[in-house]
C-alpha cells in the first residue's frame, strides 16, 4: 500500500472510530455501535453465545480477544476493521462491510463467517465465534473460558456422552489437618476430551457442597489447603466437563477426617468467621488493573483513575507490610482469623478461593491488586431498592444463599458477570455498564470500613464475651459484635450525612458541602474518565486517589515489591496523604504570660466525618508535640518527643495522646483466666 493510500486508510478508520464514539450510548447497558451493527446484520445471533454469556453479558468477544472490549482484535475483528472504510460511515454501511466478508474464513478453521454465525441447521453448537479457534483461545480474557470452549468450531457430531471421573484420594479413612496442604487425586476420561475439572467438599452428609477449585486441567491431582472445618464426615466431589459441557461426577466412597488446625492460642475455626454475601467462586473470574489501564490510564495523571488508584492504600492493601505482619500475628493468636482480614485486603483473592491457607500463602500478584477496578465496579448493593438499584441486581441477589442485612465486615456482593457499575449512566464505554447509586453512597465504603470480631458478642455496656467456638455468629451487626474498626459508624452518627460545609475537602463541589465518604476521599475534579477523545468532560469526575492518612507505607512499597508498583504514583499518593492530614484538624494556639511563665492553650478541632484518629486501633495514634525555645533557640521545654528512627514516643507527664487501646472485658478476662482491663 502506498504512503498516500496508507494515510487515506488511517484517516478513514479514525473518522469511523470518532463517529462511533460520537454516537453515544443507547442506555445503561448500551452496545458499541459496531456491536449493534453486527446484530442488526445477523438478528438470529441475538440472544446466542455471541450476545451474552453467564460470566459477561453484552460482551465484545465477537471482535476482541478481551471480551470487555478494547485491545487486540481477533481475526474476525481485524477483517471487519479492514473492510469498514470501504462503506458509508453509518449502521447500514457497517452491515454491508460485515456481509462483504461473510464468505471468508478469518480464523482459518474451515468454516466461513456466515456458517459460524447463522447455520444452526447443519451444526449442533452454532452460532460459534468466527474469530476464535482452539489455537488462539488462550489469548482470550475477560470471560470464563468454560463459557466459550464449546462454541469455537462448528460441529455436527452431537457429543452427548459425559466424561467419567473417579475420586481416588481422599476416598475414606484419611485424617487431614485443617490449614495444611494435601493432594486430591482423581482419574477422568472422555470419548473426546475432558476440558475442565471442578472440585468440591462437604463437612457433613446433609451440608451443601463447597467449591474448592474451579476449571482445573485434567492433570489427575490438585494440592488443597484443607479448610479448617473439623469434622469426621468430610467427603470430596469431582465434576469433569467436556468441550460441549457434558458433565460426569464422583464422590469419595467413604468419610475422611479433618482435624483442627494446630498451633494457635485460641482454637477458632473457619466456621467462626463465616458470613453471608458472595462466597469464594460465586463471583467468577477477575482481571488485574492492566485490563483497564489501556483506556483508563496513561493520559492525564492529574485526573485519570489508574495512576491515582495505583498510589492509593486501597490498591496497596495487600502489599502493606504492616498489614502482612498483623495478619501473621492474628493467625498465631486465633486459627483462621485471617479469613476475615483477607475479605477486604484481597477481595479478588478471597472470592477466587485463594484465601486458604488463611495466612495469605496462596495469594498471587493479581490478588495483591487488593481493592481493584474489577472488584469495586462489580459490587452490588445487598439491599435492593425498587426503582433505584439496577434491575440486574435482583438476579445476583437471588442467586446467593444468604444476604447481608447491612454494610460491614467485608460482606460484599459481587456480580459474576462483567457488567461495570459506576456513578454515571452516560459513559461512552465499549463494555457493558450500569449506573449504580450504590457506588455514590457511604454504605458502599462501609462494606470494609466497619469491622467487628464475629467471635465476640455484646453482653453488657463495653463488655463482650466469646460465643460458642466452631460455629457461625448468630448475627453480624456492628451493634452486637466486638468493635475492630468503626469508621463508617462514626460517620453515620455524625452530622456529615446531612451535609457539612467543608470546602477544603469538597473539590469541585460549588457549594462546598460534603456528605459521603466519596465527597472527601474521591473529591470531584474536572476531566475525563478515559482516553477516548470523545469521552464527556465532567466537572464532577470522582478522583480515584482514595486518599487517607497513610503517608509512610507508600514510600517503602517499591523496596518490598519491586516491579509490582508505580513509584511515581506512590510518591504522589504520599504527598496527598500529608495534605489530607494537614486538613484533618484545625489547631488554635493561645499564649499567655505571667511572671516569666508562659501558658499555652491549644484547641484542636476535628474536621473529619469520623473520629481522629480512626481505623483499627493498634494502627492509629495522634499526639501533641510541644517544643518551647528561648531567645538562643535552645529547647527549654518539650513534651511528646518522638524518635522516627526507633518509633519510640516519650510518655512524659504532660503528653496529650489520642489512641484506642483494646482491653480485656470482664467476660473475656474470666474465660482466659486473666485480669480485666
Amino acid at each position: 500500500m502506498s504512503r498516500s493510500a496508507c494515510a487515506q486508510f488511517s484517516a478513514q478508520v479514525f473518522a469511523v472510530l470518532v463517529a462511533l464514539a460520537a454516537t453515544g450510548v443507547e442506555d445503561a447497558t448500551a452496545r458499541n455501535p459496531i456491536r449493534t451493527s453486527f446484530f442488526n446484520a445477523y438478528p438470529s445471533a441475538e440472544g446466542s453465545r455471541l450476545d451474552d454469556l453467564p460470566s459477561i453479558s453484552g460482551h465484545c468477544g465477537v471482535c476482541h480477544y478481551d471480551f470487555t472490549g478494547g485491545g487486540e482484535r481477533n481475526p474476525y475483528g481485524l477483517a471487519v476493521e479492514a473492510e469498514i472504510p470501504n462503506y458509508p460511515n453509518n449502521d447500514q454501511g457497517r452491515q454491508q462491510a460485515m456481509h462483504a466478508i461473510e464468505n471468508g474464513d478469518s480464523d482459518g478453521d474451515g468454516y466461513s463467517e456466515l456458517v459460524e454465525i447463522t447455520d444452526t441447521v447443519n451444526y449442533t453448537n452454532t452460532p460459534t465465534f468466527s474469530g476464535l479457534t482452539p489455537d488462539n483461545v488462550d489469548q482470550v480474557s475477560g470471560v470464563d473460558p468454560n463459557d466459550i470452549l464449546a462454541y469455537l468450531v462448528p460441529t455436527s457430531e452431537g457429543d452427548v456422552e459425559p466424561p467419567q471421573i473417579t475420586i481416588l484420594v481422599p476416598n475414606g479413612g484419611e485424617s487431614w489437618e485443617g490449614g495444611s496442604p494435601y493432594t486430591i487425586q482423581w482419574n477422568a476420561t472422555d470419548n473426546v476430551e475432558v476440558t475442565a475439572v471442578d472440585l468440591f467438599y462437604r463437612d457433613e452428609a446433609d451440608e451443601e457442597w463447597t467449591m474448592i477449585a474451579r476449571g482445573l486441567a485434567n492433570t489427575g491431582s490438585h494440592e488443597w489447603f484443607v479448610l479448617n472445618t473439623p469434622t469426621a464426615a468430610a467427603r470430596v466431589r469431582g465434576v469433569a466437563r467436556d468441550a460441549v459441557s457434558n458433565e460426569g461426577e464422583d464422590v469419595s466412597d467413604g468419610d475422611f477426617t479433618i482435624l483442627l488446625e494446630p498451633g494457635a492460642l485460641v482454637p477458632t475455626t473457619l466456621r467462626d468467621f463465616e458470613q453471608p454475601g458472595s462466597q469464594p467462586f460465586d463471583a467468577g473470574r477477575f482481571e488485574d488493573h492492566t485490563a483497564c489501564s489501556d483506556c483508563h490510564g496513561g493520559y492525564d495523571p492529574a485526573v485519570e483513575p489508574v495512576f491515582n488508584w495505583q498510589g492509593s492504600m486501597m490498591g496497596q492493601a495487600m502489599r502493606d507490610p504492616l498489614f502482612i505482619a498483623t495478619l501473621i500475628v492474628a493467625e498465631q493468636d486465633a486459627s483462621s482469623s485471617g479469613d476475615l482480614c483477607l475479605r477486604c485486603h484481597t477481595p479478588m483473592g478471597w472470592l477466587s478461593g485463594r484465601s486458604t491457607p488463611t495466612d495469605g500463602g496462596q495469594i498471587t500478584a493479581i490478588d495483591r491488586d487488593a481493592v481493584s477496578c474489577d472488584f469495586c465496579h462489580r459490587m452490588v448493593d445487598p439491599v435492593y431498592e425498587e426503582g433505584v438499584s439496577p434491575p440486574q441486581d435482583q438476579e445476583v441477589l437471588a442467586a446467593l444463599d444468604g444476604l447481608p442485612d447491612g454494610f460491614s465486615n467485608g460482606m460484599q456482593v459481587v456480580d459474576w458477570r462483567l457488567d461495570r457499575r459506576g456513578p454515571f449512566g452516560d459513559a461512552a464505554a465499549p463494555h457493558p455498564f450500569l449506573e449504580s447509586p450504590f457506588h455514590q453512597s457511604a454504605e458502599f465504603c462501609g462494606t470494609c470500613h466497619d469491622v467487628s470480631n464475629p467471635v465476640f458478642h455484646k453482653v453488657g455496656e463495653g463488655d463482650y464475651e466469646a460465643g460458642p467456638l466452631d460455629e457461625e455468629a448468630e448475627t453480624i451487626t456492628s451493634e452486637e459484635l466486638l468493635p475492630v474498626e468503626r469508621t463508617y459508624s462514626e460517620w453515620l452518627h455524625s452530622d456529615f450525612p446531612a451535609g457539612i460545609y467543608a470546602p477544603e475537602f469538597a473539590g469541585n463541589k460549588p457549594d462546598g458541602i460534603v456528605a459521603t465518604c466519596q465527597d472527601c476521599h474521591m473529591r470531584d475534579v474536572e476531566g475525563t474518565g478515559c482516553d477516548d477523545p470523545d469521552a464527556p468532560v465532567r466537572a464532577d469526575l470522582p478522583l480515584h486517589d482514595l486518599t487517607g492518612g497513610n503517608s509512610w507505607v507508600p514510600t517503602i512499597l517499591d523496596q518490598v515489591f519491586p516491579g509490582e508498583v508505580d513509584p511515581a504514583a506512590l510518591a504522589a499518593a504520599s504527598a496527598r496523604a500529608v495534605s489530607m492530614l494537614e486538613k484533618a484538624a484545625s489547631l488554635d494556639l493561645a499564649l499567655t504570660g505571667d511572671n516569666g511563665a508562659i501558658r499555652a492553650d491549644l484547641t484542636i478541632l476535628n474536621r473529619t466525618g469520623h473520629k481522629l484518629p480512626t481505623g483499627y486501633p493498634e494502627g492509629r495514634r495522634i499526639w501533641v508535640h510541644v517544643v518551647a525555645r528561648d531567645d538562643a533557640d535552645q529547647v527549654v521545654y518539650e513534651s511528646g518527643a518522638y524518635d522516627p528512627a526507633t518509633g519510640v514516643l516519650d510518655h512524659d507527664a504532660d503528653l496529650v495522646l489520642y489512641e484506642a487501646k483494646p482491653g480485656l472485658s470482664p467476660a473475656l478476662a474470666g474465660a482466659l483466666g486473666l485480669e480485666a482491663g
